[in-house]
């Protein structure tokens, strides 16, 4: 137990690697910015201003967005997803994997799931010991079921799901802006030192680093932020791009499209003064659909209530359940 205990807090400490690699960068980037470039490098008084006024703005909401992406707590299953205990001694007692689905089949009856596994079956983690909610993932990193799991991202250290998927999205927002910015701004004098207009001193490496480091993070920023603008548009997850989720009615990569504005609305809440604040929102319970599935989705399952879906599946589908294969 000892070295596997040493061993889960070294790599919770290396996973902090790539965060204080994030942060030094952008402490140098502001000391390089502010002091070597405004203050040593630009002559004019008023560019200075106008220069250090936008740069501050872009840093703090970049920060701010960052924070909150990284220590944001994934969200996880509610206790109504867990099983009861007699239910899960049952579970663990029962060495046919049909029987462990029939016990899993009746605990999900009154469980608003319409996903399935690839075969069908009730999806379980056992692990957490928990039903799986639709959209939620079980991450081997985090060591934890998450809700509407996206993916792990290493740069933060965290999930990226339910709880901060908005979060996350402003910060690449804010990041492109601020290597945008940086990279657009630094341009002229970054020529200027190239050909010698400048005096060489101390500030020319930082000028001429800053740049290329900003349009390097520019690049790969964008394609990543737009792949995700892409997503949200989609109300899909990253998870959910590569392998579409499966309903009773089969596999739907759009099972969970609302229409593109209240997919947008899904993500960032029915407010749209807050979209741009790395804060929590949602819709009001008033606007929340009735169902989370498409048009499409819903007018193949028959809108029926979802106890009455694995009612009938229990009654008419018993038969399915001793031909499963997990």
């Amino acid at each position: 137990m000892a070295p596997t205990h040493v061993l889960r807090c070294c790599q919770r400490g290396l996973a902090w690697i790539p965060v204080i690699f994030i942060a030094l960068v952008v402490c140098w980037s502001y000391y390089a910015y502010v002091v070597e470039l405004c203050i040593f490098t630009i002559p004019s008084i008023a560019e200075k201003i106008i220069y250090m006024v936008f740069f501050h703005l872009s840093f703090v909401m970049f920060v701010w967005s960052y924070w909150k992406t990284i220590f944001t707590r994934p969200a996880n299953p509610s206790k109504e997803f867990c099983l009861p205990k007699a239910e899960k001694e049952q579970y663990v007692k029962e060495e046919r994997p049909e029987s462990q689905q029939e016990i899993l089949w009746r605990a999900a009856a009154n469980l608003p799931l319409y996903t399935r596994t690839g075969a069908g079956a009730i999806r379980y983690c056992d692990r957490c010991q928990v039903i799986k909610p639709d959209r939620c993932h079980h991450c081997s990193a985090c060591d934890m079921c998450v809700l509407k799991m996206d993916h792990h991202c290493p740069w933060v250290n965290n999930c990226v799901g339910f709880s901060n998927y908005k979060f996350f999205i402003l910060f690449l927002c804010y990041s492109l802006v601020y290597c945008l910015f940086i990279a657009a701004t630094v341009l002229q004098y970054f020529i200027k030192f190239w050909t010698n207009e400048l005096p060489d001193t101390h500030a020319k490496f930082h000028v001429l680093f800053l740049f290329f480091v900003a349009a390097m993070f520019c690049i790969s920023i964008l394609s990543l932020f737009s792949y995700h603008l892409w997503l949200v548009g989609k109300n899909r997850s990253t998870i959910e791009a590569f392998r579409a989720p499966v309903f009773r009615t089969g596999s739907d990569k759009n099972g969970f499209s609302l229409g593109f504005g209240k997919n947008i609305a899904h993500v960032f809440g029915d407010q749209k003064k807050f979209w741009l604040l790395p804060i929590f929102t949602r819709l009001d319970i008033e606007d929340v659909p009735a169902s989370p599935l498409s048009e499409s989705q819903n007018h193949l399952l028959g809108n029926e209530q979802h106890a009455n879906n694995v009612t009938e599946h229990l009654e008419n589908d018993s038969r399915y359940l001793l031909t499963i294969d997990l």
